[in-house]
């Protein structure tokens, strides 16, 4: 992804901005369609330490809101207690 993104950036002449988002571990209803028990279980403590998704959409709107000049290129964004 990040290599079609910077080349859609870079053939568009600063036309278009692009930003790469990595999210850590977002509360969702994924591990409720994990049917394999042990797999379950360690999603659920995985997990555990969520962030909202509103966490994501307010870093989204973080990157569509800057100046025209202004590229934010690549965001990872996972809770503060999720391991790297």
């Amino acid at each position: 992804m990040r290599a079609i993104s910077e080349g859609l950036r870079l053939e568009s002449n600063g036309e278009i901005r692009s930003t790469n988002i990595s999210p850590g571990a977002v509360a969702t209803e994924l591990t409720t369609t994990i049917s394999d028990q042990d797999t379950a279980a360690r999603m659920n403590e995985f997990y555990a330490i969520t962030i909202d998704a509103d966490a994501i959409a307010r870093a989204i709107a973080y990157a569509i809101e800057q100046p025209d000049d202004v590229d934010v290129n690549e965001m990872i964004i996972r809770p503060t207690r999720q391991e790297l």
